[in-house]
């Protein structure tokens, strides 16, 4: 480098010696601008890197030249690689941390180098000049453990159940982790009311090693199985319990959210002890009375020792959530972060109050008959039957009951709102709850897109899930635009009928039911067929309820076999199947999530 060249970057570098220069140097700045400065090309041609007053680059639009295309490409690469030098770092997580500046320093004298030259000594160090040094720092957010607090009989496990639900339903890898799954696992089910008794040091020394054992299990599965969220279920009912459970995950860098569930509703407490005593793993084949006595004795046996949280000095930095009374009230502290935000959301609109949540797709459509796509068809005339045949279910469901009628939801096209039109009630349209856009594709059958748009047909076979229609939606786009349909739903604490779409009912359904994204898009949901849903709180259990009118289907993807738990076709009314508590049973069996107090 020459020596007027050396000495114009040095009036670029130090911009308080520029200002002091006469007007001349302005122009001896011009006349040797190209010496100082460095071409790479951009979209549109050559961008000319400029020294600046300020000290600063900026970026002048040239003309390209093909006949130096080659060593524009060359350079272009040296300096995106060289200069910068920048490692990935890929993290399993939804958000991840990443450098975003170049790291280190400059290793020379700035009077002899060039601007490229200062900018490839200041690259981060390649892996070679690390060794025998310290590794460099993992960036990655952390895990977050959601620990439950509680008395028996407040909820606790069909809050847990019903989060991990919903986190999974986004996509976030969620468990919950049950100290009383592990008892039953290593101890059995024979555990009377005295063993939960604080003055037994026998068998308080036995549950905290149970929950030590459950917290390594949960611990593995965060580090190692790239899970994101779990839900540690267990009474948690001392402020001594929850510092050493904090502690224990604290040492591993994972967050803690603590999450209490408060009731001082007796009739509460007393409808949750009756769905303890009916489905509780254990008291299976125990005298009703007997297992209600038992477990209100446990109940007492827990009161004695009860520390509420935020009552200990050492909880106040804590990050903890109270729900108190099913939702009807919620204390925050110390609250932080994405995830833990979405939390607070979902359980500000969730109860565990019990409720009925029928779903159905609309009745047979025009388009249903021909195999075209979206659109706004008007029904068929089996379709209108359809319609016929749904009042007259809600007719025997409620008004022939002597209950109100359920709250009416459906879509905002034409079909399903003929579909619940002969309901004596308000309907309800959410544009939300429209089906899947598939775009340029709308109008069209599978066969005309595997005809005319094969690309479409084949992206979309590979990956059903994520693959979005031109100009239309995927299935995680689906799942994002009903999540407050979602929330919204949480909060109601009457039965609610949802009458929409193919794509729409199998993500509402896959919430309930705790289908997998994956296996979401693959669900079977015949038309003219009722979903009767109960939410409980070890298991949502499920009736498919047949109205026997005829339909004809030719929307069905090609070669797509229904996956998971789809739910079974029974042949009439009569023939309810409770096609999910099976298969949900099983789940939880392989997970090692039956829930239940520890």
């Amino acid at each position: 480098m020459t020596e007027k060249e050396t000495d114009a970057l040095e009036r670029d570098v130090n911009p308080v010696q520029a200002d002091r220069e006469d007007e001349s140097s302005e122009q001896y700045r011009m006349e040797n601008q190209n010496a100082s400065s460095e071409q790479i090309p951009n979209a549109s041609g050559v961008v000319r890197i400029l020294p600046t007053n300020s000290g600063s680059l900026s970026l002048e639009n040239m003309q390209p030249d093909t006949r130096n295309r080659g060593k524009l490409q060359e350079q272009f690469a040296r300096l995106t690689t060289e200069r910068w030098n920048l490692r990935r770092n890929v993290s399993f997580n939804n958000v991840s941390a990443f450098p975003a500046m170049p790291t280190g320093e400059i290793k020379a004298s700035s009077s002899n180098l060039s601007l490229v030259e200062k900018f490839q000594a200041a690259a981060i160090p390649t892996s070679d000049s690390h060794q025998g040094t310290e590794p460099e720092p993992v960036f990655m957010t952390k895990k977050l453990v959601v620990v439950m607090v509680g008395l028996p009989a407040r909820g606790k496990s069909y809050i847990s159940q019903a989060l991990s639900r919903y986190l999974n339903w986004l996509g976030y890898h969620a468990r919950v982790f049950n100290v009383g799954s592990m008892r039953r696992k290593l101890l059995g089910t024979d555990h009377k009311a005295k063993f939960f008794d604080p003055a037994n040091e026998e068998g308080s020394m036995l549950r905290w090693q149970l929950a030590l054992e459950t917290m390594n299990d949960m611990t593995q599965w965060l580090l190692e199985d790239h899970g994101n969220v779990a839900v540690f279920d267990a009474t948690n009912s001392t402020y001594e319990r929850r510092q050493r459970v904090y502690d224990s995950l604290q040492e591993h860098g994972i967050r803690v959210l603590f999450l209490e569930s408060i009731c001082t509703d007796q009739s509460l407490i007393d409808r949750n002890i009756t769905a303890t005593k009916m489905f509780s793993p254990d008291y299976v084949g125990h005298d009703p009375e007997e297992a209600v006595m038992d477990f209100k004795k446990r109940i007492a046996n827990y009161e004695k020792a009860y520390e509420s949280l935020g009552r200990h000095p050492g909880e106040n930095e804590f990050s903890y959530l109270q729900t108190i009374d099913a939702g009807r009230r919620l204390v925050l502290n110390e609250i932080t972060g994405f995830i833990q935000g979405k939390i607070v959301s979902y359980l500000m609109n969730t109860h565990i109050m019990p409720r009925t949540i029928y779903l159905s797709r609309h009745g047979e459509s025009k388009w249903n008959v021909t195999g075209q796509l979206g659109g706004d068809p008007p029904l068929t005339e089996r379709g209108k039957s359809y319609a016929f045949k749904l009042a007259e279910f809600i007719n025997e469901e409620f008004l022939l009951q002597g209950k109100e009628l359920p709250i009416v939801w459906s879509s905002q096209l034409r079909r399903t709102r003929q579909t619940v039109e002969m309901i004596p009630t308000v309907n309800v349209c959410w544009r939300a709850l429209n089906e899947i856009d598939a775009g340029k594709c709308e109008g069209m059958t599978y066969d005309e897109i595997k005809k005319e748009m094969p690309e479409v047909a084949a992206a979309r076979k590979k990956d059903k899930l994520r693959y979005r229609y031109p100009q239309g939606e995927s299935y995680v786009d689906v799942i994002q635009r009903i999540e407050p349909v979602i929330l919204e739903l949480e909060r109601q604490r009457e039965p609610v009928l949802i009458v929409a779409h193919n794509a729409i009912i199998r993500a509402i359904y896959s919430y309930y039911m705790g289908v997998s994204q994956e296996e979401c898009p693959n669900l079977d949901i015949p038309l003219h067929h009722v979903f009767k849903i109960f939410p409980r709180a070890y298991k949502c259990d499920c009736e498919l309820i047949n109205l026997q009118v005829d339909n004809i289907y030719n929307n069905k993807t090609p070669d797509d076999t229904p996956k998971g738990n789809s739910p079974q076709q029974p042949s009439s009314r009569d023939d309810l199947h409770n096609y999910v508590s099976t298969h949900f049973e099983a789940m939880l069996d392989a997970h090692g999530n039956v829930l239940a107090e520890d």
